[in-house]
């Protein structure tokens, strides 16, 4: 049959895949288009299935928001180039759109994210996943959101507020998230992993016995010592990256309060 030059190149551009691949599609389905593209996932499919267990340590932080709801989700793949492709971005971004959909917490795929993410395999070739996905909502009467996402896309940050905070103030705090990586937004042992708390408290101990000093002052110390790293881990306690004159609990004011913030990096153990 002879095949319209448009669609073959339609489908190309669709689906990312070689000529040849779309023309023998298309011939397939007797020039349906709609055809030839079904006829391709499910041929391409089955052999990206087989490619599932493959590393994917590179990949895309993506934020969505409305009013009432944000929403941060992480797509993984196995190259940075892929990672870097617009497609692959504008893939995720249609994820983090999709993510706002849902219940509030987190995020299971659904299927038309589990579409998105099968596409990606199809045109790259390489092992895509969402790796994760949470939503938040509030009143958009008293609540506000701030986002950033690194250059790279590789570290996203999204922050939410209640009471009187601006954009501005709000895009300033993320930043620091990223630069400065809190655990909690308040001072919070339990926020903080059991393990890393408990070998910081080993290392600090072992300093106060070595100073020769007594079993009283030595706890005294110790607990000091604790009290000041959960406060280097808290948000609020940060000194401000940019101006350490000011805490960030300062830039927040009076009339706001952080509830919550996802500080995302692309690779990172979840």
């Amino acid at each position: 049959m002879e095949l319209n030059a448009k669609d073959v190149m339609k489908l190309r551009d669709k689906t990312g895949l070689p000529m040849m691949a779309c023309k023998s599609a298309l011939i397939e389905a007797k020039g349906d288009f709609e055809k030839a593209e079904d006829l391709l996932r499910k041929q391409l499919k089955g052999k990206m299935d087989t490619k599932t267990d493959r590393a994917a340590g590179e990949g895309r932080i993506a934020i969505a928001k409305s009013r009432e709801a944000a929403a941060i989700v992480e797509v993984r793949c196995e190259t940075d180039f892929t990672a870097k492709n617009p497609k692959f971005g504008d893939a995720v971004q249609k994820i983090a759109e999709l993510a706002l959909e849902a219940h509030a917490g987190e995020v299971a795929a659904t299927p038309a994210m589990k579409a998105l993410v099968d596409d990606l395999r199809i045109s790259t070739g390489e092992n895509a996943s969402l790796v994760r996905a949470h939503k938040l909502v509030q009143d958009p009467g008293s609540g506000a959101f701030g986002s950033y996402v690194h250059h790279d896309f590789k570290t996203g940050v999204l922050v939410q507020a209640e009471g009187s905070i601006n954009d501005e103030t709000l895009r300033d705090i993320c930043m620091h998230i990223t630069a400065a990586n809190p655990r909690a937004v308040a001072i919070a042992i339990k926020d903080i992993p059991a393990d890393i708390a408990d070998k910081e408290r080993r290392f600090r101990i072992e300093q106060a016995m070595e100073s020769g000093k007594p079993k009283e002052i030595a706890e005294k110390m110790v607990e000091g010592g604790m009290r000041k790293f959960f406060e280097e881990r808290a948000l609020l306690e940060q000194p401000f990256v940019r101006d350490e004159s000011k805490k960030v609990k300062d830039i927040v004011g009076g009339k706001a309060t952080v509830m919550a913030f996802f500080r995302w990096q692309v690779g990172e153990q979840v």
